[in-house]
């Protein structure tokens, strides 16, 4: 049978166990065994199954993943994200929008240390909601900038999803989060600038908080230096080439942890309770990761991505032209599918294609988690809309999707950005050589 028939019949197959409701993880791994096993035989598509599942779980690399969920969960429930948002409620609060402001600035400051969009938006919800009702906020603005900044979680790093992208692809992990950050800084402020122009032409939406006295601003800062030294000694850490990705998640999980502890919020139950999240986060990681990884196997024996870039080099369109069609595919991905899933699906497909095409994998690792983003804001699914929904049940979807609207144009248009200058994201990594 012809391979590449076998691989679209396989593709075929797992979109159908995806549609029936069958974990990501799993319809990617019995695919690709089913498709593996067409081609050779049941005892080695077995073996393939077995070697891949157990050389995933004692890979030395993939170890990062769960400390930095670990050292996510840390600083969650350590509150810390309670103190980040209460010096930028202080500093931007008296401003016309100024506390949906701060909610940007707190998820931008709370993903350096979290890793997690969905655990951003439930912490921020649970924070920042009640305040801005308080100061008689619309919903539409406030849910809004909650599920936006969100999404920031996986972007500035540490970020569970470059992580993989790197693994996957064999990208220096270390490069991607420094790429990273140029990108999420300038998406904290392409939304706080959405929430400016929004309650410009509606004030109504936003009002102005009370005027914070110098003194108190400075006493707010005090709550948030444990966790911009974290930062720094995580990234600057692997700037600087003192200790691997690796070692620097174990380092950062370590630091959040004395953050939770001398900020007397770590007890022996939340530290149990973290350990658990963490284990129940890793496994499901891992599970979809292996089926990855098992269906990548089968796609490269059966030459698909091969077959699909020698095609591509005989089409007379611009290399940029198939990029905007890879990322049209992704927002209608968003659609349907969870950010992780997005990524461990698509990228045994198109990153052969943007290799092929000379796109540096660094930059396109950071386009990825760009386009990711909008999927977690984007209807019908909307991860982070569904997170702040189960929060807050009184609030209607068709609100928050309503307020998230601004924020999904000003993301087209930093994705916009990011394309015609790739530089910005690969300027920084450079300069570790």
């Amino acid at each position: 049978m012809d391979p590449t028939l076998v691989a679209v019949c396989s593709l075929a197959f797992m979109f159908l166990l995806l549609a029936a409701g069958m974990p990501i993880g799993l319809a990617m791994g019995l695919a690709g065994t089913a498709g593996t096993l067409v081609l050779l035989d049941a005892r080695a598509a077995l073996a393939l199954l077995g070697q891949t599942a157990y050389e995933t779980a004692i890979t030395y690399s993939l170890s990062v993943v769960p400390l930095f969920v670990l050292m996510g969960s840390f600083a969650t429930h350590a509150g810390l994200s309670r103190a980040l948002y209460r010096a930028c409620h202080a500093w931007l609060g008296h401003r016309r929008g100024g506390l949906a402001l701060a909610t940007i600035g707190a998820c931008g400051a709370f993903a350096a240390i979290c890793g997690s969009s969905l655990a951003t938006a439930a912490t921020m919800t649970q924070v920042a909601l009640p305040e801005m009702r308080r100061y008689h906020y619309s919903e539409q603005l406030a849910t809004g900038a909650i599920a936006a900044g969100g999404t920031i979680g996986i972007l500035i790093p540490p970020s569970v999803i470059l992580v993989l992208y790197g693994i996957l692809t064999e990208t220096s992990i270390g490069e991607l989060f420094l790429a990273g950050i140029v990108p999420g800084v300038l998406t904290v402020l392409g939304f706080m600038l959405t929430v400016a122009l929004v309650t410009r032409r509606r004030p109504e939406l936003g009002p102005r908080g009370p005027v914070t006295g110098l003194g108190e601003k400075l006493r707010t800062l005090r709550g948030v230096w444990g966790t911009l030294a974290l930062f720094l000694l995580v990234m600057g850490g692997i700037y600087l080439g003192i200790f691997t990705p690796t070692e620097a998640a174990g380092i950062g999980a370590a630091g959040a942890l004395l953050l939770g502890i001398l900020a007397r919020q770590m007890t022996p139950q939340l530290f149990l309770q973290c350990l658990v999240d963490t284990v129940k986060t890793t496994a499901m990681i891992f599970t979809i990761l292996i089926g990855a990884i098992v269906f990548n196997n089968f796609l490269v024996l059966s030459d698909l991505p091969g077959v699909v870039g020698r095609w591509i080099s005989t089409l007379h369109v611009a290399p940029h032209s198939i990029l905007v069609i890879m990322l049209l595919l992704y927002f209608l991905m968003g659609c349907a599918l969870d950010s992780l899933a997005m990524v461990l699906l698509t990228i045994p497909i198109f990153f052969p294609i943007v290799a092929h095409l000379g796109f540096d994998p660094v930059w396109f690792g950071v386009i990825v988690v760009m386009v990711v983003e909008l999927g977690l804001i984007t209807p019908p699914i909307g991860m982070n809309v569904f997170v702040i929904k189960g929060l807050a049940p009184e609030v209607g979807l068709d609100t928050i999707y309503r307020g998230v609207v601004p924020f999904v144009i000003a993301q087209v248009l930093l994705i916009a950005l990011l394309v015609a200058c790739p530089w910005l994201a690969t300027w920084l990594p450079r300069t570790m050589h």
